[in-house]
């Protein structure tokens, strides 16, 4: 099987024409493939023109607000990889002079910067040739060689490289390495794939033997954590209190209404969340207007319930906690906040 000739063929008759595709500079890549971890390309794209357009080169982001930055990565998610960005934008600006490192060692050093990201960039920009492997490349790979080695561990990650950097066309790996990604991603797909007009037809161990869904094969299972949030809408119609998450958890960086976390979601009733304002205001001053019923909100390892409680107050400013901000209401899209909540208040307004 002349592996990397029927790849290269395929890629060239059916591969997406991608912005990030038409170049070979660094910081584009890079981008581009942050912002594609978890993130389908349709979704990613308009993410990746925003970004450019706001921080044009990596000393643009490196220099950038971070507020901004986490406001543009508003509704990506995993919120972490944008503060990374920034980290290793910083990193780059700071440690070489604001261009982009050429050595696969050094690119892998970046903050949120591991194999993948490195060979991908390493390959497309700088014709470096280390193979990428990723959840694309693990499936297609374990289907056509039919290997059941779980790909969750570390003998897994090492068999698959070496099998990956054999196949490697060193000539052209940065071509290559996105025929790999682009054929897993098109073609060898985790459900539907299509198998019947895959030019590996002839080749595929997991399709002749009719096992296509049990590759790649994973040893762990991971357990979902579920979260209860009840949070505080105090408003006076015009303007409305948000605070900023600090600590090291989901949405750190954002901002976000007041927030009561609970072991279960049993605050059906008002009288039921009372005693919790005490930590914000008197009680006399707090009139209830509403509350939504319970929003389920999906993540990776997390199914979080929530309620938002609509608080009336005559005067904002007697609400004592320093960690409180007074916003306009027109200006609250000048904050970056969780999807969650931004799709909460996209429906409330509706």
């Amino acid at each position: 099987m002349d592996f990397s000739r029927i790849l290269m063929n395929w890629y060239r008759d059916n591969h997406r024409d991608l912005p990030w595709r038409r170049t070979r500079n660094p910081y584009s890549i890079w981008l581009s493939e942050v912002i594609l971890q978890q993130t389908r390309v349709e979704q990613g794209m308009p993410y990746w023109y925003k970004f450019m357009d706001a921080f044009p080169s990596v000393i643009d982001l490196a220099n950038a607000d971070e507020k901004e930055v986490l406001r543009l990565w508003q509704g990506l998610g995993y919120y972490s990889r944008a503060r990374n960005l920034q980290a290793a934008a910083q990193s780059i600006r700071d440690n070489y002079q604001g261009v982009f490192p050429k050595e696969y060692e050094q690119i892998k050093a970046l903050k949120g910067v591991g194999d993948y990201t490195a060979a991908a960039i390493g390959s497309i920009a700088f014709n470096l040739p280390h193979a990428v492997v990723d959840g694309n490349v693990y499936r297609f790979l374990s289907r056509l060689f039919g290997i059941d080695t779980a790909i969750d561990s570390s003998q897994g990650k090492k068999e698959f490289t070496i099998l990956a950097n054999e196949l490697l066309d060193k000539n052209q790996p940065g071509l290559f390495n996105q025929a790999m990604m682009e054929f897993g991603a098109m073609n060898c797909k985790p459900a539907n794939p299509i198998c019947n007009n895959c030019p590996f037809l002839d080749y595929c161990v997991a399709l002749k033997s009719k096992s296509i869904q049990n590759y790649p094969y994973k040893a762990k299972k991971t357990k979902t954590r579920n979260r209860f949030f009840d949070f505080l809408i105090f408003t006076d119609e015009t303007h409305v209190l948000i605070e900023r998450r600090s600590d090291k958890d989901i949405w750190q960086g954002l901002y976000q209404f007041p927030l009561i976390e609970s072991d279960s979601m049993n605050k059906a009733e008002w009288d039921l969340i009372i005693p919790d304002l005490g930590n914000y205001l008197e009680i006399d001053n707090a009139q209830l207007v509403k509350n939504s019923h319970v929003v389920k909100h999906i993540l990776s390892h997390q199914v979080l319930y929530a309620k938002f409680w609509w608080i009336k107050t005559d005067d904002l400013l007697q609400i004592s906690n320093n960690a409180l901000i007074r916003v306009p209401w027109q200006k609250i899209d000048d904050f970056g906040m969780p999807q969650l909540i931004v799709k909460y208040l996209e429906s409330h307004n509706n």
